[in-house]
Formats: structure tokens, sequence, C-alpha cells
């Protein structure tokens, strides 16, 4: 019952109105002459430093979901669910020398999207709006992932009914659209500090209550031992460990194609920024680490989920822990580290959705004559709307098949990157044959996604990502991710589809656009003569 967590109740409303304050005060810091363009609204000036930019993309990447769904999904499979920590680890050296390009390119030519620099790179409006879909149709599902996780923490308080999440995304929805993405910038402060602090305090007090590691991993080994699953324990089977490296590289190559992601990095004053930025990322991975070992502490504490309707909720699984293992004040703090921590990704979220469709379907296909307040005012505007479908979406579905969707959206976003990754590294490929790529990989994963069973949640489709080899005719049980799979078709299709058009000699809108290279020298910026449309 609600009132018997009257302290814990109190304790995240004081916290959570103080960050949606800091929300409306954004408006005012670091505020331009004018807030009418999608550089000021949706980008902060393009003016963030090193701190700023940091706290900002890791609160971007390390959400409120991340900080449930990576424990629960421990807690119910085991090592399995480690996954991210590697992914985490691999994917800052994977896209340092690309994010700089990225940035370099888009800075010059005043590019929001990663729509906007396909559009240039490959002169094509339509391959433009295929990644501008694809890139909002993978957000929508990750931002109604953000209230799963305020709904756990609500749920684990003895708060039930929507009404709370209604109203956190109402003020979520009103200081985002005054404040754009200074909002988030200036909330990511708190939220990595509160997080921070309650990470700490766990892996330090927790154990200590529940006698020790050596405790905590023998009740996950006993838990884990009597399942008939051959799938979870504390170490990975043979059969999955194909999977969990290709579901680790797979998500590592996602992460930065996300809209939300490439926005962040756009933010940044400077190519020196980025450098910096993903040399220190890897900071929040050692964080994330810890969170994952949260889901053994809760094995190893007894912790039953929360039920609904009869199926438990494992996403409530850490916040129970805290309720059981914390006194209630700072349990309350951890709650509203959880609850904070959505707020920051939702909102960036929304702005990166809402900027690509105001760059990339509404000013190339509705008003092409639209001015920058005009964009702006687009923005603000469908940026309400895409939270409000967020709503809407957690209000209609059921949670678990939200996070389904999330598992879809990592495999669609996937199928950005031969135009969005591997056009900055080079433009061999024809616009036709990307556009194939992408429908052919596309086609291929939602296949294999829907053949995909699990009897334990009785699903008959879209059960999990890891596709069993034996389904293409090989003699193995070993699984591979979905993910990668469907990007290999893709990739395949783009190369042949390319080789085709080069002997057919179909044009391929290489122009004469140009771009140039950012290079930041100690602040001075230098602009050298780089093509955009060269060749490898």
């Amino acid at each position: 019952m609600a009132r018997d967590h009257l302290t814990e109740i109190i304790v995240f409303a004081v916290l959570f109105l103080l960050v949606s304050g800091m929300g409306f005060v954004a408006a005012r810091w670091r505020r331009p002459d004018s807030m009418h363009s999608l550089d000021e609204w949706g980008l902060g000036g393009r003016s963030f430093g090193s701190w700023i930019t940091w706290f900002l993309i890791g609160g971007d990447l390390y959400t409120a979901y991340t900080f449930v769904a990576v424990p629960a999904l421990v807690f119910g499979a085991g090592a399995a669910g480690f996954f991210a920590v590697p992914y985490t680890i691999v994917v800052y050296p994977l896209v340092f020398l690309v994010l700089i390009k990225l940035w370099s390119v888009s800075h010059v030519h005043g590019f929001v999207t990663p729509a906007d620099f396909v559009r240039a790179r490959f002169g094509s409006p339509t391959l433009a709006l295929v990644i501008a879909i694809t890139g909002i149709v993978a957000t929508m599902p990750y931002i109604a992932l953000q209230l799963v996780g305020i709904e756990a923490v609500l749920k684990a308080m003895g708060v039930n009914g929507h009404w709370p999440i209604i109203i956190a995304f109402v003020i979520l929805a009103a200081y985002t659209y005054q404040s754009g993405l200074r909002a988030p910038a200036l909330i990511a402060f708190v939220k990595d500090v509160l997080i921070y602090l309650v990470i700490i305090v766990a892996v330090l007090y927790i154990p200590a209550k529940l006698g020790g590691w050596g405790d905590i991993f023998d009740a996950a080994k006993a838990k884990f031992d009597k399942t008939p699953a051959p799938g979870d324990g504390v170490t990975i089977a043979g059969s999955g460990q194909l999977n969990y490296a290709m579901l680790a590289l797979g998500s590592a190559m996602a992460l930065f194609l996300y809209p939300h992601s490439i926005t962040g990095v756009l933010a940044g004053k400077n190519r020196n920024v980025i450098k910096r930025n993903m040399a220190a990322l890897p900071a929040y991975s050692f964080v994330l680490g810890l969170i994952a070992l949260l889901g053994y502490m809760a094995i190893a504490a007894g912790v039953k989920p929360v039920s609904t309707d009869g199926k438990p909720d494992t996403n409530t699984v850490v916040p129970l822990l805290f309720d059981h293992m914390f006194p209630d004040w700072f349990a309350g703090v951890a709650f509203a580290a959880v609850g904070i921590g959505a707020l920051v990704p939702a909102a960036i979220m929304s702005i990166a959705a809402a900027n690509l469709f105001t760059r990339n379907i509404y000013k190339e296909y509705i008003r092409r004559d639209a001015d920058a307040k005009e964009e702006a005012t687009v923005s603000k505007l469908v940026s309400l709307i895409v939270k409000a479908g967020a709503v809407v979406c957690i209000l209609a579905l059921d949670p678990e098949f939200s996070i389904d969707l999330q598992l879809i959206g990592g495999v669609i976003i996937l199928q950005t990157l031969p135009a969005v990754g591997l056009g900055l590294l080079t433009r061999w490929f024809h616009r036709g044959a990307l556009i194939a790529g992408w429908a052919a990989g596309m086609a291929a994963g939602l296949w294999m996604l829907y053949r995909i069973p699990n009897p334990a949640k009785g699903k008959e489709h879209f059960g999990g990502s890891a596709y069993p080899l034996s389904d293409l005719g090989l003699d193995t049980k070993t699984t591979v991710y979905v993910g990668m799979l469907a990007l290999a078709v893709n990739v395949v299709v783009a190369v042949a589809g390319t080789l085709v058009c080069r002997a057919a000699k179909l044009a391929d809108g290489r122009d004469a656009t140009r771009a140039a290279d950012y290079l930041a020298d100690e602040g001075d910026p230098k602009i050298n003569d780089l093509e955009l449309s060269s060749s490898t």
C-alpha cells in the first residue's frame, strides 16, 4: 500500500519536482538571443563543452530502462544479461573517428539529423526519408520504455494506476517545449550524481547485509541450477556464446545510430569535446557492471517481483531490492535516481525524433520554404506529440510487449548503418542499392524476429533476438543475434546492387556537393578541403 511507503514517496516527489524546476530554469541557462532555431532549441546552440556533453551523452545512453532492465535480465537469465557491459566498452573506440567526422561535416553544413547528412552525401531525398522514418520508429518505443522504468518504481512504492506517469510526462513535455536540449543537459548533472551515489552505496551496503559476494553468487547459482531453461546460469552456455558476442557487437554498432545519441554528439562545441567524451564515457560502463550485479543481489535477497494480472513484472526487482534493503529515506533517493533517469533520455529522444520529422519530412515534402523559426516551432509541437504517443503506447500495450518493441527497435536502427555509418567512410554505395539493402535487411530482421518463440512466456512470435542457425539448415544448436544477420543481408544486397548500378551506369547523385572537415586546434577552427563526395 502507498501509505506504507510515505517517506519514500515524499523524498521521490521532492527530488522529482526539484529537477523539473531545473528543467524550466534551463531556458535561461546559457540563453542565446533567440531560441527560434533548431540549432538553439534542438542542439543547445552547438555550444556544450566536455563536462556538459559527458553528462548529456551519459544521461542519454544510460537510461532508467537500463537501470531496471539490465539487472532484471541478470535476475531472470543470469550471465546473458551482462552483454550490456562489453558492448558499452567496445562502442567508444568503434565510433571514435566516425563520430568526429560526423560532427565535423554537420558543423560545417548545419546538419541537425543523420538524415540531413545522408541527403547531402548521396543526393537522395528518398534515402533520407527512409533514414528519418527508421529513426523515428526505432526511437518511439525507446521513449515508452522510460515510462516502464518510472512505472516499476511506482509499483515498488505501492502507487498504482497510470495518472502519476501522465503527470510526470506532462511536466516533462512542458519544460522540454520551453527549454529544448538545455533542459536535459542541466538535469543530467543531478541524475548522474544520484545514480553514482546510489550504486556506490548499493554495492558496499547490500552485500554486507547479505553475507558477502560469495553468498550472493552461490544463491544465484542455486537458483539457475533448479531451472529447466538451458540458456540461463552464472556462465554462458556454449550454444549461446556466439549470440552473446554478436548481441554485444550489434548493440554497440546500433547505439550511436539512434537519433538521440547523434543529437548529443552534435551539441558539442568542437571536435576535441567529442574526442574527450569517447575516451571518458567508458567510466559509465564500470557503473553499468555494478548495476547488473543488482540482479544477483535481488536473487540472494529473495526478492519476488510485483505481479500484474497474475504475471510477475521482473522490471520491479531492483526497486523492490532497494525497498527491502535501504532505509526508507535512502530508498526514496534511489527511486528518484531511477525516475529522474527517465526524464533525461526521454527529453532528448523526443527532441531528436521531432528534429527528424521537421528537417527531413516537413521541410523536404511539406514546406520547403520554412524558415528557422518555423522549423523550431514545428519541432516543439512534434516533440509534444511524440511524448503523447509514448504515453499512449504504455497505456495501451502490455509493458512486456513494449519491451519487445525495443528489441525490434535495435534490429531496425541497425539497418541504417550502411547509409549513415559506412556513408561517413565512403561514397561508393549507390543510393538505390542502399534503399534496396535497407528494405531487404528490414524484411529479413522482422521475419526472423517473428519466427522466434518464447515458450516460457507463452509467446509464439517475437520471443527474443537469438535466432537458431538450425533454422537456416545448419546442424548446430548455436544461436546468433538477429540484428547482425539482418545487417549482413542489408550489406550484401547494397554491395550487389551497387555493382549492378555501376555496371548499368545509372545516375547515383554524386554531384559537385562539397563538405569541409572542421578541425579544432586549441579552440581555433580551421577548415581543410575535404570533399563530401570523395571516394575511399
